[in-house]
């Protein structure tokens, strides 16, 4: 008897985009790639180090700001938060909600169900009158009809991971979420702001190397889920500032040539000595970029606040 070999099956969610990113030239994969387990427990870590100042600024701006944020957003809010995390800077605007409301829906959406958990897990039993739903979802492709959920809502969009899109992919981004509103529901997004590079600079490059193994744990990640083969020691984490497009962009760039099997994709992908893997790309802004921006996706820009250095902002936005 002849068996005849189907299709590949590609069980990971992950296959199709790294096939993808792999075939490109120059050849990149989408930062959403790093939040498995492993990536979003060196992401807390990253946030703890001396350098990057974005995680400990934007937390100093809520902690300031809260009563005012949550005020200026309205009464009986449920709260919603895109790109969760562990939901950790969240706990200052659910102090803040819960001081003004007798209950609190949260709705906490991440692509990473290991992140979800532990949001959950924390929140759960610390804060009386909460009920947190987590969601499942690559928001960058789906997002939930937000409509469907009770009363006015506040969404979450901070860590400036508004940052990590395409300007264009910014704008469709925002679109998609407005229309998944009502009037009159309000958008908290945080933005990272130019500075001086060597600031930016020192904070893509810890100098104890958290962020180097942030970024070639999405070599891991490929290696656990797909069968890959990469050799992280013959790549080398490279992070730089580009003035001219204002972001700071992230590569894994191969020390030798070297061919890397994929087994659950079935292929070779080939790296010439040098060539880099685009990994990620986080915008920087300033005042007239972040008005662009909302006014371009029919977002209504109501206030602005930010630290004594305009290192960081978060905005309010109404629908």
């Amino acid at each position: 008897m002849t068996a005849f070999k189907g299709p590949a099956v590609l069980a990971s969610p992950i296959a199709e985009e790294v096939r993808e990113g792999l075939n490109a030239h120059p050849k990149r994969l989408p930062p959403k790639l790093f939040y498995d387990a492993e990536g979003s427990r060196l992401f807390e870590q990253i946030t703890e180090t001396p350098e990057y100042y974005p995680t400990r600024t934007e937390r100093g701006i809520l902690e300031q700001y809260a009563p005012a944020i949550v005020a200026e957003a309205g009464a009986n809010l449920t709260l919603v938060e895109m790109g969760a995390g562990s939901a950790s800077k969240t706990r200052v605007l659910i102090t803040a909600l819960l001081r003004r409301q007798l209950g609190l829906a949260f709705y906490p959406v991440d692509v990473s169900s290991s992140a979800l958990r532990e949001a959950v897990s924390s929140l759960n039993g610390d804060f009386r009158g909460l009920h947190v739903s987590p969601i499942v979802a690559d928001y960058s492709r789906h997002i939930p009809q937000l409509q469907a959920l009770p009363g006015r809502k506040l969404v979450l969009f901070i860590g400036s991971t508004i940052g990590n899109f395409e300007p264009e992919e910014a704008r469709d981004f925002l679109k998609r979420l407005r229309r998944s509103l009502a009037p009159g529901d309000a958008l908290l997004l945080g933005f990272d702001m130019r500075k001086d590079p060597a600031t930016l600079h020192a904070a893509y490059n810890d100098r104890q190397g958290v962020t180097a193994r942030f970024n070639k744990n999405l070599l891991a990640r490929i290696n656990r889920e797909l069968g890959g083969q990469f050799d992280l020691s013959s790549f080398d984490h490279l992070a730089f500032w580009n003035d001219k497009k204002s972001r700071i962009e992230m590569h894994l760039k191969s020390a030798v040539d070297q061919t890397v099997w994929i087994q659950d994709l079935e292929h070779f992908f080939y790296f010439s000595s040098g060539e880099c893997l685009h990994t990620e790309n986080s915008y920087k802004f300033s005042a007239a970029t972040i008005a662009s921006l909302l006014r371009r996706t029919g977002l209504r820009l109501e206030k602005t606040w930010t630290d004594p250095k305009d290192w960081f902002s978060v905005v309010l936005a109404r629908v």
